[in-house]
């Protein structure tokens, strides 16, 4: 009896926490998504009744919400892969012993994870405007906010923020390798190549897993570059990504059809972490 109070004292904090600031929020959303604002009259005044799914209607008869998703999903198949790689080859390289200094490139690879992303975004926004760039020789050449680019110029943005904070993750696992591995496949004769290829990066994998995944969640929840970059280039609407949809919608304010495009895209979000979970786990099982 003691001990079961014991646990429960030690996860009571958590649980509460977690309830309040995670299931609460969802189940409001969830709630205030089956509800419709209505009025009587052109000027009566507006009454919240319910509604049941037909919010959850209009999200799916919404084409701009939709080509949004699908921009989003292009953006993650493309720029997700080059993050990781970079990632990947960094820790490598600083797991290697042939960087010196590798203290100092630790800290300056994670060093843009620590500038927050609306300022990641004003700067690069800065620094791709063809009259306000240092770089104009290539700006002038290459509108990189135009509609064409615009998306793969917020890559880049991401790409640079988010680089090192998956090497960190990477990087530590590589650290958790015991070298007692490294001696057997040096006695094996594996030269630097062959023991990266075949024993570095298969047992790093889950922590590539676990960066993929949170690449997923974060790819469907892009917000606030496109939010930003709306000040520098007029090919980002406001329903660009479907968080900016979410945020634009519950400005005019509809906070009802908000929560539903919110609890579609936690569900895509699920679906699509999962579908990569259950994947990558039946691969390994091979």
């Amino acid at each position: 009896m003691i001990k079961k109070r014991s646990i429960l004292l030690f996860v009571a904090p958590f649980g509460l926490l977690f309830a309040a600031f995670y299931l609460a929020p969802i189940g409001y959303a969830i709630k205030q998504s089956l509800y419709k604002v209505t009025r009587t009259g052109t000027f009566g005044p507006a009454r919240e009744v319910f509604g049941g799914l037909e919010q959850y209607q209009r999200v799916f008869q919404n084409g701009p919400f939709w080509e949004s998703v699908g921009r989003v999903l292009l953006f993650g198949v493309v720029q997700v892969p080059i993050m990781l790689g970079l990632a990947l080859l960094l820790a490598l390289l600083l797991d290697s012993g042939l960087v010196k200094g590798r203290r100092f490139f630790r800290l300056a690879f994670f060093v843009p994870y620590a500038v927050p992303g609306v300022v990641a975004a004003i700067m690069w926004g800065f620094l791709y405007s063809p009259n306000l760039s240092p770089f104009t020789a290539v700006t002038r050449n290459a509108d990189l906010l135009s509609a064409d680019l615009v998306l793969w110029a917020m890559a880049n943005v991401v790409t640079w923020v988010y680089v090192g904070y998956n090497m960190l993750i990477i990087y530590s696992a590589l650290l958790a390798i015991p070298q007692e591995v490294y001696e057997a496949a040096t006695i094996d004769g594996a030269g630097r190549w062959r023991t990266a290829w075949s024993i570095k990066i298969p047992l790093v994998m889950p922590a590539i897993v676990l960066t993929t995944v949170f690449s997923i969640i974060g790819t469907l929840q892009l917000l606030a570059e496109p939010q930003v970059f709306r000040t520098f280039s007029s090919a980002v609407s406001s329903t660009y990504t479907p968080n900016l949809t979410v945020y634009s919608t519950s400005s005019i304010p509809n906070f009802n059809l908000a929560a539903a495009f919110s609890v579609v895209l936690a569900v895509a979000t699920f679906a699509l972490s999962f579908t990569f979970l259950k994947f990558t786990q039946r691969g390994g099982e091979k």
